[in-house]
């Protein structure tokens, strides 16, 4: 009888250890009834990891969630101020962000973009291999870098002013719009192209579409992740082996004496502010481990723009088809809570 007992209260210990160990699951900041506000960043790639995230800390981690709405300034001060706790997709290129790190207000977790981002100046595939399917011949089969596109100028011409080419950067304001007119100082294009800035992000995708439909020569500037890098075939062209020093250069703007460089690849992250840090260690953890291959994203954003889903439904479908990859990012009783309620 007394064996019988010491099993029974081994066993009751053990259970409640168990009870003890669930309920701390949630961390505490979310225990305390506090929402958790994401950055309603408005492009697809942002949408789709702000989305899988929200999905994970509600259905796993029991965490309430909120998204707020703003331009990248208003919701980066926001971080930085506590009034929202996590910035998702960060490029930790804004001043708003290096200031907060430095003062110890945020910091920048995890890497959620295997292989890192990938920027610089792309032509169509078939520009230099041609497609035999659609009946291209190569265009310009030597062309391998920035180096060569002087002698392209007549491929790539620019309809409104036919002696010189078109490079396509991005719209005015744009970061990368900075980063190219630096570029293009260095290479010196300007006596060979025009610097075209189209109006919008959205312009840029399209001019880029109707060529590459149509099977014509274009030259532009393009970024992963997104969407057109899964929808369509491009060649990046070699530019000269990136430095520091040179990299200075091309981002300071007020500079002339600018040196040639390949843009770095670079990790997204996780903006998190340090209240939910100290609070939600456990978050911490899971923001360290997140992180998704490269070309399902470019996928994913193409098939956002196709069939105009929005990032919740293209995060359910991504839960729902790579179970094995999420599940890694979390402990099995969290994993398996999250797999129960989807």
């Amino acid at each position: 009888m007394k064996l019988k007992q010491k099993v029974f209260m081994s066993g009751l210990a053990i259970a409640m250890s168990l009870g003890s160990m669930t309920a701390q699951a949630a961390p505490q900041w979310c225990a305390s009834g506090k929402p958790i506000k994401f950055a309603e960043v408005t492009w697809e790639s942002a949408q789709f990891f702000t989305e899988i995230a929200r999905v994970i800390l509600e259905k796993g981690y029991d965490c309430k969630t909120e998204t707020i709405t703003g331009s990248t300034a208003v919701t980066e001060s926001a971080l930085v101020s506590n009034d929202l706790q996590i910035w998702m997709e960060q490029w930790d290129r804004t001043d708003v962000i290096k200031k907060g790190r430095e003062t110890g207000k945020i910091d920048l977790i995890g890497n959620i973009l295997q292989g890192g981002t990938v920027e610089g100046w792309f032509v169509p595939d078939y520009v230099v291999k041609g497609d035999e399917a659609r009946g291209i011949k190569p265009m310009a089969p030597d062309l391998k870098s920035v180096a060569d596109l002087p002698k392209y100028k007549e491929l790539f011409k620019d309809d409104e002013d036919p002696s010189k080419g078109r490079f396509l950067n991005c719209p005015t304001g744009w970061d990368c719009e900075r980063i190219n007119n630096q570029k293009f100082k260095a290479y010196k294009m300007a006596e060979n192209y025009t610097n075209f800035r189209p109006g919008t992000g959205g312009a840029l995708d399209a001019t880029i579409s109707s060529a590459y439909k149509r099977g014509k020569p274009v030259l532009f500037y393009y970024w992963s992740p997104a969407g057109l890098m899964g929808k369509y075939n491009f060649i990046q062209l070699e530019e000269p082996a990136f430095t520091e020093k040179c990299w200075k250069t091309v981002q300071n703007t007020t500079t002339d004496d600018v040196c040639g460089t390949a843009t770095p690849s670079f990790k997204l992250y996780v903006g998190m502010s340090t209240p939910l840090i100290k609070e939600a260690p456990e978050l911490v953890e899971f923001f360290k481990k997140y992180s998704i291959p490269g070309e399902i994203v470019n996928k994913t954003i193409t098939e956002m723009g196709e069939r105009k889903i929005g990032g919740s439904v293209a995060a359910s479908e991504f839960m729902a088809k790579n179970k094995a990859l999420w599940q890694q990012w979390l402990p099995a009783d969290i994993a398996a809570k999250v797999e129960a309620k989807l």
